[in-house]
């Protein structure tokens, strides 16, 4: 076994380890989604999927406590399939090789999958215990949450008996969190003509790598660098300078994670190799004095490449890199109510040409409903002036905090009771499966909690190994408490 099925609390860990050796990438989490239901029936528990896919599993309370509310422990199957380029590993094949570093477990070039597998592994080791106290409990193992949300979307009414609803999928140990942000997709698309490479052209291959990337809600705080916006930055300067025509286009993977790495490949004038160098070397060297202080990794780098079959059309060219150079990025405004909390971004995620289209992906994030539609509205005048063709979908709402929440006053008693302290009661810039849920099923009481994890959705996502048995504690004695 992983030296971290050896951690403490091992009833969390060992559980953790096992989903770790399960590949379950968004839309691919079946495997996850079986052994889910095996563990529930192999334990003699009500257990089964509803209608889209989502696993339920249900414990009756231990004798003495059958008049408490009745608690849904709620996490997600699936994880966020992130690699450094120089990892080899099949997310739908390949177990995800963990490490402890100090006093954090780490992946070896890929994402841990602590987004969300620590949630899942806390939950089943509730399942599974014979020694705690608590009220009836059901445990909602969601699916596909990293790419749309797809379970949460498709739960139903009447399949949920909880009155309690405790999300394991935040991020801070000591922090409870009553609220967060909605979403929205955007994908706009420029269609060209595939031209002839102009005569006597030299082919070239233009990538941007070393940035560190992140969670695009949790981490677009923090100003790295985006590697679609740095390509197109770059390809600007080439343009106006060189006369390149661009033939390709890659950037990014997911819409929910900073893309770290782009790629394009175009073509100059003959002759022209020492000053397209001379041009690329003099923006990486401005971009990174940028990004100095976040980004330090940064590399940018041009080289020979094959002789492209064709090129964008020059017009589709001018306009599509005129857009995605125009096109807003990042946080654009920060919380009146939270301090220190982002209310609206942006993530401009994937730049991808295929056939005889490039295909442009952002997702949207905000906790007001009226400034998500108006960056929408925004993002989606940009794209249109440039001629693409503009589509947003996948809308989720925010979670909006209930400030009379019961469970909330218990767990702030539990937490100080336990450590001393009062937690911090926090709103989070990411999307969080409460909105949805909470639309379906209104009466739930919620909140959200979790150890500490930082840099998910990234090669660098690491979990701090104390914080788990500190998270867990606190889970066992919060299922002690829970009011009738």
């Amino acid at each position: 076994m992983s030296n971290i099925a050896n951690l403490e609390p091992q009833q969390v860990w060992k559980h953790f380890y096992a989903l770790t050796q399960i590949p379950r990438p968004s839309k691919h989490e079946q495997k996850a989604v079986e052994f889910v239901l095996g563990f529930g029936k192999k334990l003699g528990l009500e257990t089964f999927t509803d209608e889209i896919g989502n696993v339920i599993i249900r414990k009756p309370a231990v004798k003495g406590m059958e008049n408490r509310k009745c608690v849904t422990l709620q996490s997600h199957l699936d994880m966020v399939p992130q690699k450094n380029a120089d990892t080899k590993h099949d997310f739908e094949k390949d177990p995800i090789e963990t490490y402890v570093d100090g006093e954090w477990v780490k992946a070896k070039g890929t994402t841990l999958g602590a987004d969300n597998g620590v949630g899942v592994a806390a939950a089943l080791a509730v399942l599974e215990a014979t020694d705690l106290q608590h009220g009836p409990v059901e445990a909602l193992f969601t699916i596909d949450e990293e790419t749309g949300m797809t379970g949460a979307f498709g739960l139903k009414a009447g399949v949920l008996k909880g009155d309690i609803l405790i999300n394991l999928d935040s991020e801070d140990e000591g922090e409870l969190f009553v609220g967060c942000a909605g979403g929205l997709d955007g994908t706009f698309t420029f269609k060209y003509k595939e031209t002839p490479v102009p005569s006597g052209s030299e082919p070239f291959k233009l990538s941007v790598t070393g940035l560190k990337g992140g969670h695009s809600g949790l981490d677009i705080i923090l100003g790295r660098g985006n590697a679609n916006k740095i390509l197109f930055r770059v390809l600007h300067e080439l343009s106006a300078q060189h006369q390149i025509r661009l033939a390709s286009v890659d950037g990014g993977s997911l819409r929910n994670a900073i893309p770290r790495e782009a790629f394009a490949v175009f073509v100059a004038p003959a002759g022209k190799s020492p000053a397209v160098k001379q041009t690329v070397e003099s923006v990486c060297k401005t971009i990174a004095a940028e990004l100095s202080a976040v980004d330090a990794g940064l590399k940018i780098a041009v080289e020979p490449a094959a002789a492209p079959a064709h090129v964008l059309d020059e017009q589709t060219q001018q306009a599509l890199q005129a857009a995605v150079y125009a096109a807003p990025n990042g946080v654009m405004r920060m919380s009146d109510a939270v301090p220190g909390l982002v209310e609206t971004s942006t993530n401009l995620a994937i730049v991808k040409s295929a056939g005889d289209e490039v295909t442009i992906k952002c997702l949207m994030r905000s906790s007001v409903d009226s400034a998500k539609d108006d960056l929408a509205a925004m993002m989606g005048h940009v794209f249109k002036l440039a001629g693409a063709q503009v589509k947003f979908e996948g809308g989720y709402p925010g979670w909006k905090p209930n400030p009379s929440s019961a469970i909330m006053d218990t767990m702030m008693k539990v937490y100080e009771k336990l450590y001393g302290v009062k937690p911090k009661v926090a709103a989070v810039h990411a999307g969080l499966e409460c909105g949805l849920i909470g639309g379906v099923y209104p009466n739930l009481d919620m909140i959200s909690c979790g150890p500490t994890l930082r840099y998910p959705h990234s090669p660098d996502e690491k979990l701090e190994i104390a914080t788990v048995g500190k998270w867990w504690d606190f889970l066992v004695e919060t299922l002690k408490n829970v009011p009738a």
